[in-house]
């Protein structure tokens, strides 16, 4: 598990064993909506209120996630949750990782709390943002998840800015190059919810609507869009990049 930010929140994972290589077999495919999500629940006795739409946000640290699900948010006039913020607020916070400088959450009291917060919502999208929602937001109620990704090459630049050096530097960037985010967002949820989107060199207003037009059906959602170690090895920057 990489740290985010100082102070931040971590949670407990170990090193996946499956290779990112095998999630490009299905690279560049379409993902279709089925008229079963596009449509409100009904039943024969009475018309049920419509489900509502619970989007997730994550990727690597410094990718643009809140910035992109605060733009998100506000197109859809939805209810939105930072999940650094989140912790802090509801006493989530379960110790620190000393090494890292962050805090680790206790995720199952996380799970439910986010559960009670999605069933109180008076609006009908609930935007997720933290690299680890798709962790702790249940399954029940996510209608989406994308995925962030950017070039380790600008990556590398913004996090340099926010003060990253060292391990946790390095730890952070291998975990984009090496598709961590997206591993793990397939290993918890069905690839039919999961989107990538490769965000490098957009504003955030640009990769919100592109998010919008993926929710309403203008453009596909995809996954196996980037390649960065591939990237790296053509332009032989992998040592420079990936030192973990």
């Amino acid at each position: 598990m990489w740290a985010e930010f100082p102070h931040s929140q971590s949670r407990e994972r170990k090193p996946h064993a499956n290779s990112p290589a095998q999630y490009r077999k299905a690279q560049r495919q379409p993902i279709n909506i089925s008229a079963a999500e596009a449509q409100p629940l009904t039943t024969s006795l009475r018309v049920s209120k419509p489900m509502k739409r619970v989007i997730l946000i994550t990727g690597t640290p410094c990718v643009g996630k809140t910035t992109i699900a605060r733009q998100l948010a506000s197109k859809l006039d939805a209810f939105y949750i930072n999940l650094t913020e989140f912790a802090e607020k509801h006493h989530l916070i379960a110790g620190e990782d000393e090494k890292r400088g962050t805090c680790i959450i206790a995720e199952e009291k996380m799970r439910l709390k986010i559960a009670e917060e999605i069933k109180a919502a008076e609006k009908a999208a609930i935007v997720i943002d933290g690299h680890y929602a798709y962790a702790v937001v249940p399954k029940r109620y996510v209608t989406r998840i994308f995925v962030l990704r950017r070039n380790p090459i600008e990556l590398r630049k913004l996090m340099e800015q926010r003060g990253f050096a060292g391990d946790k530097l390095w730890e952070n960037l291998a975990a984009e190059i090496l598709d961590v985010c997206l591993v793990e967002a397939l290993q918890a949820h069905r690839q039919e919810k999961i989107c990538e989107l490769d965000v490098t060199g957009k504003t955030a207003e640009e990769a919100a609507n592109e998010i919008l037009a993926i929710l309403d059906g203008r453009e596909q959602c995809l996954v196996g869009v980037v390649d960065w170690l591939g990237m790296l090895e053509k332009e032989k920057l992998v040592e420079e990049y990936l030192k973990i």
